[in-house]
């Protein structure tokens, strides 16, 4: 990049808001993918007029910017792809700068970590229940731009149905707010769900309003083993049939409990083909031991082997500290993955499973699967060595098939992880042309110059 406009960003945040070094770029050329791209420069703006000023400066030189909270993402959005990138990085933007109890909402900065937000709400009794699994290392600013969701999302919800407001930093550097404290408000176009899941394609997040709920008072958790993965399937749908909508249903097969058990010494049974965990919680505590007694009831009645209630919240803890590390623990078994996020309606659950194993055995490559059962949000990862081009052509192969067996139940491509990089070719089968032709004339109207996020969910644009 040149100098004169190294210079100009120094200007706007300081010399230590400006990194250009090969050690500093690295950093940031990768993120929770194996996809990785080196950006020319990364700015941290500790405003929303800086970010402002950032924007100007790379409109009137024509540099691409990519957004960036702390490179959780599995869809590589947040990797800087075109030649001549400005990462754009919000960890500095990590202020929470009102907490309105009165309205039940919270002012915050897009850097601001998610666990840290929770923590600080819930001291004075309020709840913002989003939880994406990296609940401790992703950004408010990523959990908006991808809509992210979570094991709570199937009684509470995405993060988009959370967003009362945005300020957003528009492609010619102009500052838009949008929404507010109203808690009803149909006033023109609704552009907090337009930003929401935009993927930084449309605009800079730098500020969110966000609605706050009463936290609930009691919770109770449940593990519920299967000697069958297809049995522990048709168990979410028996549940919900009971008329109780968890807090969480989450499910884990066979290889990831044996991951999660090698790892962490939970005490997991490994000898089982799928285990649920599930959740309930609310301010009446002989409802939420009602709900969880039925809901155990209903999963032995599905085939389950054996229900078990945590008895302590310490017990509780370690089942979703199991949940949680599902991801992580698939690195005992291969040096790669490739985490999928397809989302296909609940009745579907068992059939697409079953497609899936099907998949993994044609191939010969292991694919295991967890996610939120709950709301049929399913994680299938791929496991692999890139190192073995073989490998990495079946891998291939595959994503496409589970592409396939999700839309042909009706489902789609994403429930949480975005599209970014690595979903881009299957947008228009997903989608239809028109739904992709409508979302081209948006992007082009809100980024004419084609710098915010390019390369990000549309591939020819």
């Amino acid at each position: 990049m040149k100098r004169g406009v190294i210079d100009r960003l120094v200007s706007i945040v300081g010399v230590d808001g400006v990194l250009a070094t090969l050690e500093d770029l690295t950093v940031y050329s990768y993120d929770g993918t194996f996809a990785e791209w080196m950006p020319d420069i990364v700015v941290l703006p500790r405003t929303t007029e800086q970010t402002a000023e950032i924007v100007k400066l790379a409109a009137e030189t024509n540099t691409p910017i990519v957004p960036r909270g702390m490179g959780s993402g599995f869809a590589a959005g947040a990797i800087p792809i075109s030649a001549g990138s400005m990462v754009v990085s919000f960890t500095r933007m990590n202020r929470i700068l009102e907490i309105d109890p009165f309205n039940s909402c919270v002012h915050v900065e897009a850097g601001v970590v998610t666990a840290t937000l929770q923590e600080t709400v819930e001291k004075i009794g309020l709840f913002y229940p989003p939880d994406p699994s990296s609940i401790r290392h992703s950004t408010i600013g990523g959990n908006i731009a991808c809509n992210a969701g979570g094991p709570r999302c199937l009684k509470y919800g995405v993060t988009g149905n959370y967003v009362l407001g945005l300020t957003v930093v528009l492609a010619d550097g102009r500052i838009l707010k949008t929404g507010g404290k109203p808690i009803k408000d149909v006033t023109g176009y609704n552009l907090n769900g337009l930003f929401t899941s935009s993927e930084g394609t449309l605009g800079l997040i730098t500020e969110a309003l966000l609605r706050l709920v009463v936290q609930p008072r009691f919770a109770k958790t449940a593990l519920a083993e299967f000697n069958s993965l297809e049995n522990a399937a048709k168990a979410v749908n028996a549940v919900l049939a009971e008329g109780i909508v968890p807090a969480s249903l989450e499910i884990m097969d066979q290889t990831a409990i044996a991951c999660i058990e090698e790892s962490m010494n939970l005490g997991l049974n490994t000898n089982v083909e799928a285990s649920l965990i599930i959740e309930t919680d609310g301010a009446d505590e002989a409802a939420v031991i009602r709900d969880i007694e039925t809901i155990g009831y209903a999963c032995m009645s599905a085939g389950a082997r054996i229900v078990k209630v945590a008895k302590t919240g310490e017990e509780r803890e370690e089942l979703w500290k199991a949940r949680r590390s599902s991801s992580i623990a698939l690195a005992r078994m291969a040096p790669n993955k490739l985490g999928e996020d397809i989302t296909v309606p609940r009745s579907a659950i068992p059939e697409v499973v079953l497609r899936i194993r099907e998949i993994s055995r044609k191939h010969e490559l292991p694919i295991v699967i967890f996610g939120h059962a709950g709301d049929g949000n399913l994680h299938p990862n791929i496991l692999f060595d890139k190192r073995i081009p073989e490998e990495w052509e079946k891998v291939e192969r595959i994503v496409p098939e589970i592409f396939d067996v999700a839309l042909s139940v009706g489902g789609t491509l994403s429930g949480e992880h975005g599209v970014g990089v690595l979903k881009r070719p299957h947008l228009e089968q997903a989608l239809g042309r028109v739904s992709v032709e409508i979302q081209h004339r948006i992007k082009k109207a809100l980024d004419p110059l084609n710098i915010m996020n390019p390369g990000k969910i549309f591939q020819n644009i």
